[in-house]
């Protein structure tokens, strides 16, 4: 599979369509706080479609957000015959397009690079993987992934594949012989484990087989609303326990009908707080940093990325073709000053609110690493 730099950039997300916005709000409140972004992407709408240095006007939006840094994945999920060769090719792309952005970008290798991202102002860049497909049997991979800069593996995603169950497989079946072996070996090399995306099963076998801190980086809560991309409170609970963490999305799977409210939002970090202790959850938006402007071209786009879902066989219950990856009470560059004071709202401590956007998951990185 051939990766242009706007489906690079994506990488599996909606990127926001290129429309005029008034001005760059400057965030207020966050100051020296880390905000890291457990799973998400970083896209520019206002660049041309082959160009891997990012536009000013993306960066300035980006550095207004309040951003620290975003774990990004690399486009490679699924069980296609060059799945391995996809995720070479992704970080190979990512790679270079670090490189075209050296006083914007920073790579993220180890925890302290986060702070160093922090202090120089700019953004760090972490890759992960979304499948464990393109290891498969050669659990040697998993070394070659760490040395081009991967951090984080999934272990599925939505669908079976050699290690175990993803969150849409019928059967449940848990994880695999192999899948124990993986997760040994993602331990051994001292990358995160993360559950996103896996079946009940493969989750609460996975995380009772860790011996060290696993995420699941972006997920709602199963108890407010049953979804399959959700997760149990007794899975949450398993994972806190665990020293690792839960990232809460901004996804269309917190509510019925597809189309959660900025309340809904809350409410599943709220319940997450609740049921894991505020040690123990994160964000992961599972979208892109700059707002997604709903227009004719990014209704196209996403009729196209349901259909390819679909065809692929990973769309989940409540996709469809005009259904956006995105809570719309949140699509705005200030997203993280604003749930910030929403939360202050509900009676959290800023203490608290830095937690959940940054130094829970720094706490994790740095123990595994």
């Amino acid at each position: 599979m051939s990766l242009s730099r706007r489906s690079l950039l994506a990488a599996g997300l909606a990127l926001p369509a290129s429309a005029a916005l008034a001005r760059v709000p400057k965030p207020q409140g966050l100051g020296a706080m880390l905000v890291i972004d457990g799973l998400g992407g970083v896209g520019d709408p206002y660049s041309p479609e082959d160009q891997m240095t990012l536009s000013a006007r993306a960066i300035a939006e980006i550095r207004a957000s309040g951003l620290t840094a975003v774990n990004q994945t690399v486009a490679a999920i699924g069980n296609s015959p060059k799945v391995w060769e996809q995720a070479v090719e992704s970080l190979q792309l990512y790679d270079q397009f670090l490189a075209s952005n050296p006083d914007f970008m920073l790579a993220v290798r180890k925890a302290d690079d986060f702070l160093a991202a922090k202090a120089q102002n700019k953004l760090g860049l972490m890759y992960c993987t979304q499948d464990t497909s393109m290891i498969g049997t050669e659990l040697d991979r998993i070394a070659e992934l760490k040395a081009k800069g991967v951090r984080q593996i999934q272990l599925t995603y939505n669908l079976r594949n050699l290690s175990g169950d993803g969150a849409l497989e019928p059967a449940d079946a848990g994880l695999s012989r192999l899948g124990h072996k993986t997760i040994a070996r993602i331990e051994a090399e001292r990358v995160v484990l993360d559950l996103s995306h896996g079946g009940a099963r493969t989750q609460a076998e996975a995380i009772a087989a860790a011996t060290r801190p696993p995420l699941i980086s972006h997920t709602g809560c199963r108890d407010l609303f049953d979804h399959p991309r959700n997760t149990w409170d007794r899975t949450m609970k398993a994972v806190a326990d665990k020293g690792g963490a839960v990232g809460i999305y901004f996804m269309p799977y917190l509510a019925a009908g597809s189309k959660p409210t900025g309340e809904d939002l809350v409410a599943h970090i709220v319940h997450a707080a609740n049921v894991c202790g505020h040690d123990h959850v994160s964000i992961g938006t599972d979208g892109s940093t700059i707002p997604m402007v709903i227009d004719d071209k990014a209704r196209e786009a996403a009729r196209k990325d349901w259909e390819m879902r679909s065809a692929a066989g990973f769309a989940a219950p409540g996709e469809g073709p005009d259904v956006f990856t995105v809570v719309m009470d949140y699509n705005s560059i200030d997203k993280y000053e604003r749930l910030a004071a929403a939360l202050q709202k509900r009676g959290w401590t800023m203490a608290q609110v830095e937690k959940l956007f940054g130094t829970n998951l720094l706490r994790v990185y740095r123990e595994v690493w």
